[in-house]
């Protein structure tokens, strides 16, 4: 008997499909509602975009509900004419047994997917990811427009911004000796000092990139990873780079939101 032959039952093959499409989904969103109850959601997609996931998340578990007033196989029958019926009792062809197998493998990979999201904490984005992210992303951020026309009150400003300005602004001048009060992890940098990093994201976890500014404190006094809370002023140097000149540095826990948008 070929090692696809269960495939082969009909009954098999609805329970793979339905468990696949409806199955799958359904736990997707239920995950998501979960996230979203407990404030979790935010660890992989912005704010803004809870609601539409919430949304789709309640679609989701309504249909999954309407489908199982479906007989099992139904969701299939649309994709079979009526004068297929005798290719049904047809010796499976390799092309059928090679496109078996592999919607097994690809089930089983969704599967161990969705087990992971289910069984694993939720958690922020890795130190070492955005250390191996660091000179990938862009230098502008969001408020980039408004650094770049001059009207932005940088009391807002959180690292993103900031980076913005350190890596654009053509007058650094200007910006010497603005306040700053900023929030991040400690990551080692080439120069004297460290960088304080921050993850950016626009939509969800996937665009996540690194804004960073540097600071100079003892590289030694923080490990890497260690979430910090900097107050301090901007200096500019002589070649005209920028740097956050601190006047205190408290070590904290990583914060609820670990992300800036």
């Amino acid at each position: 008997m070929s090692e696809l032959s269960v495939l082969a039952s009909p009954r098999a093959r609805a329970l793979g499909f339905r468990w696949l499409g409806v199955g799958l989904a359904t736990v997707i969103a239920v995950v998501t509602l979960g996230l979203a109850f407990t404030g979790s959601l935010t660890l992989y997609i912005s704010p803004e975009s809870v609601w539409f996931a919430c949304a789709a998340a309640v679609v989701t578990v309504a249909g999954a509900i309407w489908s199982c007033t479906l007989p099992l196989g139904e969701e299939g029958d649309h994709s079979h004419s009526h004068g297929d019926e005798h290719e049904a009792e047809a010796a499976p062809s390799p092309h059928r047994a090679l496109s078996g197998a592999a919607a097994l493998t690809g089930g089983i990979v969704a599967s161990g997917v969705v087990a992971a999201a289910i069984l694993l904490p939720p958690a922020s984005l890795s130190v070492e990811l955005a250390m191996s992210r660091v000179g990938e992303q862009s230098a502008l951020f969001s408020g980039a427009d408004d650094v770049t026309l001059g009207v932005a009150d940088t009391s807002t400003f959180g690292i993103g911004e900031w980076a913005s300005v350190f890596a654009t602004a053509t007058n650094t001048t200007a910006y010497d000796g603005e306040s700053v009060t900023l929030t991040g992890f400690v990551t080692p940098t080439d120069a004297e000092g460290v960088n304080l990093t921050r993850m950016v994201i626009t939509h969800c976890v996937i665009d996540a990139q690194p804004a960073t500014v540097p600071v100079t404190i003892d590289a030694g006094e923080f490990e890497t990873g260690q979430w910090v809370e900097v107050t301090g002023t901007v200096k500019a140097d002589a070649d005209g780079s920028l740097h956050v000149d601190p006047t205190s540095v408290e070590a904290i826990e990583e914060p609820k939101d670990p992300y800036e948008y």
